[in-house]
């Protein structure tokens, strides 16, 4: 199984600054007193995943001031970026110390209670370069939604704000490929979502999972509340 992931740490949370003001980078938002991060890692820990890779930019010493090499059982690397290379470029860094030929790939802002397992299983049987967890939502107008066909292949891709109404959206939620990702004709600096899956979908054998578990993003300040109410006893 997979036991390497990278999460997507580098967020600046101009969102969220009205509430945790600019000195707390998003991922270390506290939660129930915890750094959102710590629910991620635990999460992750409960997958099997022993070897945590953050991508981290802004204030990235607050982050591995807090948790240095390790959290638990679970090895820590920071790949920093020292000047925003959007998630895509964040990612591609990142990749150069993963070990094995797959990896998880997590939003730091995003708790989604997936199966991690199933969508390995997923990916290694169709041979995929990428699975993207999906989430079903009420409403798609803020995400914008992810489009699939009878096989689970991505399709198209709806954009944001463009339609509303009960749709699957991008859970923010991965498994990748290293080689092929990194064989790719990508920038440094690139948006994951916007010039990796939105421009290879057609090109390469990328995936759609459907999960109906647990999801918030915290990106702003009304799912940030929420948060200190629905992650209580997610850490024990």
């Amino acid at each position: 199984m997979i036991n390497e992931a990278i999460i997507l740490a580098g967020g600046l949370g101009t969102r969220l600054r009205e509430v945790i003001g600019d000195e707390i980078p998003k991922p270390m938002a506290p939660v129930r007193g915890r750094p959102f991060l710590e629910y991620l890692f635990s999460y992750l820990n409960k997958w099997g995943v022993t070897k945590l890779i953050l991508a981290t930019g802004h204030r990235h010493e607050m982050i591995e001031a807090h948790f240095g090499s390790r959290f638990h059982e679970q090895d820590i690397i920071y790949s920093v970026e020292h000047e925003p290379l959007g998630t895509g470029g964040a990612v591609k860094r990142a990749m150069e110390h993963v070990k094995g030929p797959t990896a998880y790939v997590l939003n730091g802002d995003t708790y989604f209670d997936a199966n991690l397992w199933k969508i390995a299983n997923f990916h290694r049987a169709h041979e995929a370069d990428a699975c993207m967890a999906l989430r079903k939502v009420g409403d798609i107008s803020r995400y914008g939604a992810v489009k699939i066909d009878l096989e689970n292949r991505i399709t198209d891709f709806v954009e944001k704000g463009s339609q509303g109404g009960m749709g699957f959206i991008n859970g923010g939620t991965y498994i990748i490929n290293r080689k092929s990702f990194m064989h790719t004709d990508l920038p440094e600096k690139f948006s994951i979502e916007k010039d990796y899956f939105e421009r290879y979908f057609a090109i390469q054998r990328i995936f759609g999972v459907r999960c109906f578990s647990f999801f918030l993003d915290i990106g702003i300040p009304e799912d940030y509340k929420e948060a200190q109410d629905a992650f209580e006893g997610l850490i024990h």
